[in-house]
């Protein structure tokens, strides 16, 4: 019998990676294995980008792994040799680095009291009873252990799969799941206008100087950029404890605007750590009107971009070599070297596009896309939130069954949209990984 106990977090990128972190500084005996289908423990996708002009869209003071120590990935930067203030927005790729080893840190301080293994592979299944979890893995079987953490996220759309074949070279479902090589002074259309988007415009114009970047979505809305200099004093009121509609909700925020308009960050920034509470204040019927209605307009105004890349992007702009379109992709035909892509909406009724590649940068399913989390609800052992953006959860993170039981399944991060709404960004994955460690310290450890 061992008097450890076995926690499993399946899928290590930035999420699980956190998780990691947190249950390490667990004042227990741990066993903790970690599974990665990629053998990267630590970067995740969003981190793994080796470009420096791919910045951080949120600065280094508000970027530390841990909650209690805000100045933890300043100092780690300060210790690379970068001059780093807490305003700094510090490419994406030092962040996975950091990740990396804030978790290798917090093994080697956790020292015998834990045992940390890294399993290369792709878990199949999860079912969960009152003496535990069994993870079933792709190559290595089966293993028993008394909790799992879920933090494989909901994967990304692709809204062209019904357009084009698999094997359509020239189409890039994930531009980010390997080195990227479009350099060939084709024409590229983005599929989306949000903060991937433009880091591949960056790239892309130059690394090829006569390549035109073309780039598509609803609403041709590019994210704002955060303030330079460091932030003034709060201007936005609090927001209000109880909403009876969303339309409660969006009379505080014209009323808020109205009154000040040049503070729209400040009542942004004040509105973030209530989302949470006023999300769940509404019907399920507000809930899908804010994501089919006002959900873009919260988005570039919330995910801001770092000051430099957004005035590289609006140079771009100004010189032709980034032009956005409003509207959405109708028809693709491939051709010889590339495609024909009909867009429809916007200003023009229809018009084609002859471009060279398709890069899609969409972000986030509508919808639960994971294959794991998919059989984990066909069983039972998960159950969807009421808008299906993910599953539904207790306040600890614990994952619910059919019949609304706790589990010993945890998640965190992306799976967690629907209940929380604001759930993708560090600060909110780090105070789940801190209740999901503080959870499993609690809660006993039942016997082997």
């Amino acid at each position: 019998m061992s008097d450890r106990t076995r926690v499993v977090v399946v899928g290590t990128g930035a999420s699980g990676t956190l998780a990691a972190v947190h249950l390490l500084r667990a004042a227990i005996r741990l066993e903790l294995v970690l599974v990665d289908r990629s053998g990267e423990f630590g970067p995740g996708k969003a981190y793994r980008t080796a470009d420096p002009a791919h910045l951080l869209n949120t600065p280094a003071g508000k970027m530390s792994a841990l909650a209690d120590d805000p100045g933890h990935f300043v100092r780690w930067s300060r210790a690379q040799g970068r001059a780093v203030d807490a305003g700094t927005f510090l490419p994406r790729g030092d962040y996975g680095r950091y990740l990396a080893e804030a978790l290798s840190e917090q093994e080697r301080t956790a020292g015998r009291s834990a045992v940390v293994r890294r399993v290369t592979d792709t878990a199949t299944g999860l079912a969960a009873d009152g003496n535990g979890v069994t993870v079933e893995l792709a190559r290595n079987g089966s293993m028993r252990a008394d909790f799992a953490v879920l933090a494989t996220g909901v994967g990304s759309g692709d809204p062209l799969a019904d357009m084009l074949p698999d094997d359509s070279l020239r189409y890039v479902v994930d531009p980010w799941a390997g080195p990227l090589e479009v350099a060939d002074g084709s024409t590229v259309l983005v599929l989306g206008t949000g903060l991937s988007m433009m880091d591949l415009a960056v790239s892309i114009t130059r690394k090829s100087p006569d390549s035109v970047v073309h780039a598509v979505s609803r609403h041709g809305l590019l994210p704002r950029p955060h303030r330079p200099g460091p932030p003034g004093p709060p201007s936005a009121p609090e927001p209000p404890q109880r909403i009876g509609s969303l339309g409660d909700l969006l009379g505080f925020a014209r009323r808020c605007v109205a009154a000040d308009p040049d503070r729209w960050r400040d009542f942004v920034d004040r509105l973030r750590p209530h989302a949470p509470r006023l999300w769940q204040q509404l019907d399920v019927a507000d809930r899908q009107r804010f994501l089919d209605r006002v959900d873009r307009y919260w988005d570039v105004h919330r995910h801001r971009a770092a000051p430099a890349t957004h005035r590289r992007v609006h140079a771009l702009l100004g010189a032709g070599r980034l032009r956005l379109h409003r509207g959405r992709v109708t028809a693709v035909r491939p051709t010889g070297d590339g495609f024909d892509v009909e867009l429809a909406g916007g200003p023009a009724a229809t018009r084609t596009l002859r471009v060279g590649w398709l890069l899609n940068t969409t972000g986030f399913r509508r919808d639960v896309g994971d294959p794991l989390v998919h059989r984990l609800l066909a069983d039972g052992t998960a159950h969807p939130d009421l808008v299906g953006l993910g599953v539904r959860t207790g306040g600890d993170g614990r994952m619910l069954d059919r019949r609304g039981e706790p589990s010993r399944i945890f998640t965190l991060g992306a799976l967690r949209r629907g209940e929380l709404f604001e759930s993708t960004a560090v600060p909110e994955i780090r105070a789940q990984a801190a209740r999901i460690a503080s959870t499993v310290t609690a809660l006993p450890t039942p016997p082997v």
